[in-house]
């Protein structure tokens, strides 16, 4: 064979590499830009990430104002009335919340009915220690804001954080996962504002409309939260 021949043999054979980078550029050029999230966000959006990461990323990237609905609403005055329930003063104003001139709170019957379910259970029965309790902390290099709901002492000297849902409890281990986001937050707050071991933290929902308290059985540790801030 030619000096011609072997050396047109070497560029044809180097042809699959060449198409294979030029593939692999195009594919970069076409792919969005990576946006970087909100330096502030809020514990719902941290649990919206774990449950959703794209769509997430999505809605806080273009930070969409979220109109509640009456389902929102309705938890909206629950909270309140657990508020005054517990003689804690309001710290919100329903009149105050998006949505609310033009949207009914939700069915009053409804809301009588949860308020009747809430004075039944346990969680009634106990004083807690503090209620609706704001923070804001640092989760990776994003600052995480919140309220919790309530905080009870227990004998051995620990404490339950203890947030109430009026809806459904979670359908299967993943979305008990998912959910569990929002109680890994609100045990690294409480223990870092009243400088107790987050060890002696213990932290659980409160489904009012069943009557179950739910408990999961671990909670993602600090750096898995950071993780899923790094699905951007």
């Amino acid at each position: 064979m030619s000096a011609g021949g072997v050396a047109a043999g070497a560029e044809v054979d180097g042809w699959p590499a060449y198409v294979d980078a030029l593939l692999a550029e195009r594919a970069r050029a076409a792919r969005p830009p990576a946006r970087a999230l909100p330096s502030q966000l809020s514990v719902s959006g941290l649990v919206d990430l774990a449950r959703d990461p794209q769509g997430a990323v999505q809605r806080l990237v273009h930070r969409l104002p979220a109109r509640p609905d009456p389902h929102a609403l309705l938890g909206n005055a629950f909270h309140a009335w657990v508020q005054q329930f517990y003689g804690a003063e309001r710290l919100f104003d329903l009149a105050d919340l998006p949505g609310a001139a033009d949207s009914d709170v939700g069915d009053t019957r409804e809301l009588a009915a949860l308020q009747e379910a809430f004075t039944s259970s346990r969680w009634a029965a106990r004083t807690p220690v503090a209620v609706e309790v704001p923070f804001e902390m640092p989760v990776g290099e994003t600052v995480v804001r919140g309220r919790i709901d309530a905080v009870f002492a227990d004998p051995d000297g620990g404490v339950t954080v203890v947030d109430w849902k009026t809806g459904q409890p979670p359908r299967g281990p993943e979305a008990l996962r998912q959910a569990a986001v929002q109680l890994a937050v609100y045990r690294l707050a409480w223990a870092a504002l009243s400088g107790c071991p987050e060890s002696s933290v213990r932290t659980a929902f409160y489904y009012v409309r069943t009557g179950v308290t739910v408990v999961p059985d671990e909670l993602p540790e600090p750096t898995e939260l950071a993780g899923l801030l790094l699905t951007g």
